[in-house]
């Protein structure tokens, strides 16, 4: 780093009286006159000696710029005094936390207006009442895009079972080349819709049959009965009902009234059966790759 040479008081040349330069800089600079304007005045081009000349001396009031937040700063501070929290003064102001804290981190923190648990339960109730808003919003997405489907058509019902089986249903493996029409579900709506697609397909009840899979630990009984309503079949389509395990160390979340455990639907010689499907998989896939979306 270069080091700065004071100039010689007794040296000659342009600086040479430069006591008396700086004398006539600080009655300057006590006019109010700026850096700019004493170095026009004095005709001194170097700013390190300006610097000297100047050093010690404030600059005047007009040259200061102002802070652009200074009343934002000082409304900040009248708010906290009359006891508003930080949450309170963002939402008046408009500005960061982090602004208002460094402004008035120096003044006494206000009283706590209202108890922990009196906090709290204002809290939860704005909390509630954002959920509700939540799930109004919820069910109208819902509503609408339900009265979007409208009515099936026949080809359209098609297409959605191909794909719905593709998606549950068994298929064949190199392993186990079965052709088996199987569909397990525990949704009942999937069900429903499932045993719509057969009956468009022209397949008639007797060539299906029904199995239950649930927990042994749950009310076995009522789901072969809830099951049995759903369909609509006769207790002669049911076949024995598949009883799981249950594993004690295991937290299970599907119990209760609502839990009817899974539904397999099997038709009965449905070799050919699988076989459209399948075709009708690959077709569904060809046409979505030769399209252009």
């Amino acid at each position: 780093m270069t080091e700065i040479t004071r100039p010689d008081p007794g040296a000659t040349g342009k600086y040479g009286d430069f006591e008396g330069l700086r004398e006539r800089a600080a009655t300057l600079r006590r006019e109010g006159l700026s850096r700019r304007q004493i170095r026009d005045r004095l005709h001194v081009d170097n700013n390190d000696i300006l610097n000297r000349l100047l050093e010690g001396g404030p600059a005047p009031e007009w040259t200061r710029r102002p802070h652009a937040k200074d009343g934002l700063r000082e409304r900040a501070r009248e708010l906290r005094l009359q006891g508003l929290t930080y949450d309170r003064i963002q939402l008046e102001l408009g500005c960061s936390k982090s602004s208002i804290s460094l402004w008035v981190r120096d003044l006494p923190k206000p009283e706590r207006q209202r108890s922990r648990e009196e906090a709290s339960a204002i809290a939860k109730r704005g909390w509630a009442a954002e959920l509700g808003r939540r799930e109004e919003e919820r069910q109208r997405v819902k509503q609408a895009a339900t009265r979007e489907v409208g009515t099936l058509s026949d080809r359209e019902l098609f297409l959605l079972g191909v794909g719905l089986y593709w998606s549950e249903g068994a298929k064949a493996k190199p392993h186990r080349p079965q052709e088996r029409v199987d569909f397990v579900n525990s949704d009942p709506d999937m069900i429903k819709v499932y045993l719509a697609w057969l009956r468009l397909l022209g397949v008639p009840l007797e060539r299906i049959r029904f199995h239950v899979h649930i927990h042994e630990s749950a009310d076995v009984r009522a789901a072969e009965d809830f099951w049995a309503d759903l369909t609509g079949a006769d207790i002669t389509a049911f076949g024995k009902t598949t009883l799981k395990r249950h594993n004690p160390r295991t937290n299970r979340k599907n119990v209760g009234d609502r839990y009817h455990g899974c539904l397999l639907v099997r038709v009965l010689r449905g070799a050919e059966l699988y076989r459209r499907i399948e075709g009708a998989w690959y077709g569904i896939v060809l046409s979505a790759h030769r399209s252009d979306r």
